[in-house]
């Protein structure tokens, strides 16, 4: 089978440039972006922290790296990361917490992937002869791998109040937060109001072929600039990738509902299918689901899909992830959802 065939649900990192995006790569007016003198990346970063209603943002080539300087900028090194026990900065990141700020990470576990104040205040430590002392909380919004879920705006600026009055600060990892915007049908600056700093990515369901964003104060995004060097993210004309990234952060976050609607129509075929379960609310445009009841391990479930042309990955023995974006339409939904039913009924 061809993969221009396949309907690829392994996630929203899939996504191809749009015909305007590439256009607009190949139209951009570029300059050296290590000594400040790209007009695209210039006009991108501007564009964003006004988005965001941050003083400053700063271009990275991934999510990853934002994320990396933002904890690098929030703490000093020995302390602990608070974080909550699935999220990204934690299991998907290479360790970064200490392999580059020299911090450990607190996981702090949580049903529904939303870290609450009283989650978090259990485990907030003050330094002592014998613990090392919280420097951070991160916060991730939406939750990956807990099914995309959404912290609200109130559970954010409790945190960020609470966190702010003990001296601590806060950073969100907000790879999807424009996701998490349109389920709440609020504006993006609401909900980053109160973080100290940013991370959101291009990359993934704003269809940007390359980039993420990190976000603060003025001074916080000067120092981050140094932090992207030493990591080597200096990209010189990098104003090509630039280019498309302002037609995502301009143009597809208001269209991110059709996704979360495509998800729900998988979410409402899947619960119908005998030997499947998900364990978690469907508000975006993550679907995990358990295919325990079926008999078949998750790698063998996701085996059988690629032979009917679905690419859907598992992340643990049980369970499949599945996300949908601008590549996925409806009519791929559907077809998707029918092999899903065979799968299972094979069995």
């Amino acid at each position: 089978m061809s993969h221009t065939e396949w309907i690829d649900l392994r996630s929203d990192t899939v996504t191809k440039p749009t015909p305007a995006m590439r256009r607009a790569m190949a139209e951009a007016e570029v300059g050296d972006d290590v000594y400040g003198e790209d007009p695209t990346v210039n006009l991108l970063e501007r564009r964003a922290a006004e988005i965001l209603g941050k003083e400053a943002a700063l271009f990275v080539p991934t999510g990853t790296m934002g994320n990396t300087i933002a904890v690098k900028l929030n703490t000093r090194h020995g302390q602990e990361v608070i974080c909550e026990a699935r999220s990204h900065v934690y299991n998907y990141e290479l360790s970064m917490l200490a392999w580059f700020s020299g911090c450990l990470a607190r996981p702090v576990p949580s049903d529904d992937g939303v870290l609450r104040w009283e989650d978090i205040q259990k485990e907030v430590r003050p330094l002592s002869p014998y613990r090392a002392d919280t420097g951070l909380i991160v916060i991730e919004n939406t939750h990956n791998m807990a099914g995309g879920t959404v912290t609200p705006i109130e559970t954010m600026r409790d945190v960020c109040r609470r966190a702010h009055e003990i001296g601590l600060r806060v950073h969100l990892d907000g790879a999807r937060i424009f996701n998490a915007a349109v389920h709440l049908n609020c504006d993006v600056r609401e909900l980053v109001a109160d973080a100290d700093t940013v991370m959101f990515c291009l990359s993934k369901g704003l269809c940007a072929p390359v980039g993420s964003l990190v976000a603060g104060t003025a001074e916080a995004m000067a120092r981050a600039r140094l932090y992207r060097k030493r990591l080597g993210g200096g990209m010189r004309q990098a104003g090509v990738l630039a280019a498309a990234g302002l037609i995502a952060l301009n143009e597809m976050p208001q269209r991110l509902a059709e996704d979360h609607g495509n998800a729900r129509f998988l979410a409402e075929h899947l619960c119908r299918i005998p030997g499947i379960r998900i364990p978690h609310r469907v508000e975006t445009n993550i679907v995990i689901f358990d295919v325990t009841g079926t008999g078949l391990a998750a790698a063998e479930f996701s085996q059988r899909l690629k032979a009917k042309g679905v690419l859907c990955n598992p992340v643990d023995g049980v369970s499949l992830r599945l996300l949908t974006h601008h590549d996925v339409n409806r009519q791929d939904c559907e077809r998707a959802a029918e092999a899903f039913e065979a799968v299972a009924r094979r069995v």
